[in-house]
């Protein structure tokens, strides 16, 4: 009998214990996903930042070492990075025409 109580005690520390390293690395597939759309949109639009793909392997990397909370946060900072130079592409495209020449 104790020992059954002992192997319940074990399988539900070892449940706890999986259960949020699950839970990081679904968050980080979900930011990896979403930065390699931005930075493919990026790439696109023909300014994708050098800064972003860099960010985008280290979070690769992480993720690869089982480190999926520094992984989500290179993911995140790819995805910003990606975003503002989808902003200044769009910008550009548009403000270039103001410019006076002279």
């Amino acid at each position: 009998m104790p020992r059954s109580i002992l192997a319940c005690a074990a399988a539900l520390l070892l449940t706890a214990v999986a259960a949020p390293a699950r839970a990081a690395e679904a968050a980080f597939k979900a930011a990896y996903a979403s930065a390699e759309a931005a930075n493919a949109e990026a790439g696109k639009l023909r300014n994708q930042w050098t800064t972003a793909v860099a960010a985008l392997a280290a979070a690769k990397k992480a993720a690869e070492a089982g480190d999926f909370d520094k992984a989500t946060s290179e993911a995140r900072k790819s995805e910003q990075l990606s975003r503002a130079a989808i902003f200044q592409a769009d910008e550009q495209k548009t403000n270039w025409k103001l410019m006076e020449i002279r």
